[in-house]
């Protein structure tokens, strides 16, 4: 067999009791869960950015850039809810290339999976207990899920996942709101699919149990563009696009329907700058059609304390080491301009 069994791995009960939730936190975390439901269900106005480092590389730059978040989020709370993105894992293309936090806490050395698993729910906690913030992550394993269970406001699925039945039967059994991606060809039919399974109960094997899951209310679409049989990048934010999938939402009989636009990805062309241009199509879009403004319940927005990035051993402090991200000092200017353009 060509595979080498390194070590066997603690399992997440036995993580949780070494790095647990203090009573104070796991308040917060409670009462931030619930507005965030309260959202998906249509019982707040307030509108989502997820927004933050496309991979969470440096527990410092990463904790930096929540405390400049926690301000912002301080002055905006009457209009936008904030969860950071602590994305620690990190799905490639190809399979190569850094793949995140969970496999190389430090990029510089080499993949150290057991330390992993302790740096991103460190990372996790701390986002949660020194800034007040429960935070969003991608599901790459949906086996790693519970891990974080404990600590996660927000679960993506992403567009290379949205199609596994795994990922799928797990986001049916998980309490916070997931997001599943359109797939890389953009194919909505496949993602509509995703959120229906998502939502109902099933029955399956997970890490090595016969589980039940409940179904999952709040599983929701999120549109982030697709790359077409040429190569080329298509969007999928425009009024038409957001218009069809209300159109789709409206011949199923789905609960809480609902979609976060990635403004980053195949929606901007991998241009991150044009997150700016896109994230205000988007709001004049919901001002302009209440259909549209019931469904789209928020945005995903890539960014960091500098623009753009840089490769791994550069050492930019606050600089992302995967793909290019929105500097802070925009960012800051992209969330004032959106809560006041909000209707």
């Amino acid at each position: 067999m060509s595979m080498n069994f390194l070590r066997k791995l603690p399992i997440p009960k036995d993580i949780k009791e070494l790095y647990p939730v203090d009573e104070k936190s796991a308040l917060v975390k409670q009462e931030r869960q619930e507005e965030i439901k309260r959202i998906f269900e249509g019982k707040s106005d307030k509108f989502i950015l997820i927004i933050g480092p496309c991979s969470a590389d440096n527990k410092e730059a990463v904790l930096d850039y929540i405390g400049r978040l926690r301000e912002v989020q301080d002055e905006v709370k009457d209009k936008i809810f904030i969860i950071p993105r602590i994305y620690t894992n990190k799905p490639r293309t190809t399979g190569d290339g850094y793949k995140g936090m969970l496999h190389q806490p430090n990029p510089d050395e080499n993949p150290d999976m057991l330390k992993g698993i302790v740096s991103i729910r460190d990372l996790h906690l701390s986002a949660l207990r020194d800034y007040g913030f429960i935070c969003a992550d991608e599901m790459l394993y949906p086996e790693n899920y519970r891990y974080l269970s404990d600590l996660l406001a927000y679960v993506a699925i992403g567009a290379r996942s949205v199609e596994n039945q795994q990922h799928r039967l797990t986001a049916s059994g998980i309490e916070a709101p997931v997001g599943m991606k359109n797939p890389t060809s953009g194919d909505l039919s496949i993602m509509m699919n995703s959120i229906t399974a998502a939502q109902h109960k099933h029955t399956f094997i997970y890490r090595g149990w016969e589980v039940q899951s409940e179904g999952n209310p709040y599983a929701h679409a999120i549109m982030r563009g697709y790359v077409d049989f040429t190569g080329k990048y298509v969007s999928n934010y425009h009024y038409e696009d957001l218009v069809k999938l209300h159109g789709l939402y409206a011949q199923t009989d789905l609960k809480n329907p609902s979609a976060i636009v990635d403004t980053n990805h195949a929606n901007s062309g991998k241009q991150y700058l044009e997150q700016i241009r896109i994230a205000k199509d988007v709001i004049y879009s919901r001002n302009h059609n209440t259909d549209i403004k019931n469904m789209v319940k928020g945005l995903m927005i890539e960014s960091y304390i500098e623009d753009g990035a840089q490769k791994i051993g550069e050492h930019i402090y606050g600089k992302s080491i995967t793909d290019p991200c929105l500097g802070w000092e925009k960012s800051k200017d992209l969330i004032f301009t959106i809560a006041d353009t909000l209707k």
